[in-house]
């Protein structure tokens, strides 16, 4: 049988599309034989930037639910647990990971920040049965506080 690497590049077009394990495999080794002219570039810089768009969108969703607990948190006194405590902790331990691997993502915190909140809002509403007037209009954090391991509203 006939190995990956050893067929042309026509022969290898719909590897992507059939067998993406396979592709990644085959177009690590081109690469790293320098075979570029043999390797899958448009797909590539197409997976490339997926991954960029993969980690924004986690940082987005750990800022919602870590604003989420900080908003139960702090508008639910007395329903605070070790439970809240713990995920706030875990979504800034993560987040922390997040921006140390990728340092640039720290920049699109606070361009976000609004349409992050709204969405956090939206889950403290479903899991406080508080109505959506009982939070702030404006996000009430600042970045520095939603990323400080000490702050608790």
């Amino acid at each position: 049988m006939q190995s990956q690497l050893d067929k042309t590049a026509a022969d290898r077009a719909g590897l992507y599309d059939e067998d993406f394990f396979e592709w990644t495999r085959v177009n690590g080794e081109l690469l790293r034989a320098g075979r570029f002219d043999q390797a899958d570039i448009e797909h590539i810089a197409e997976e490339i930037e997926d991954m960029g768009k993969r980690d924004l969108k986690e940082l987005n969703s750990r800022v919602r639910v870590l604003l989420s607990h900080l908003l139960k948190w702090q508008l639910q006194p007395e329903k605070k647990s070790r439970s809240w405590e713990r995920t706030i902790a875990s979504q800034r331990t993560e987040l922390g990971q997040l921006l140390e691997d990728s340092p640039s993502l720290r920049v699109k915190i606070q361009p976000n920040l609004r349409r992050n909140y709204q969405k956090s809002v939206h889950l403290a509403v479903i899991e406080t049965g508080l109505p959506k007037s009982h939070f702030p209009a404006e996000y009430p954090f600042t970045v520095e506080q939603i990323l400080d391991p000490e702050f608790l509203p």
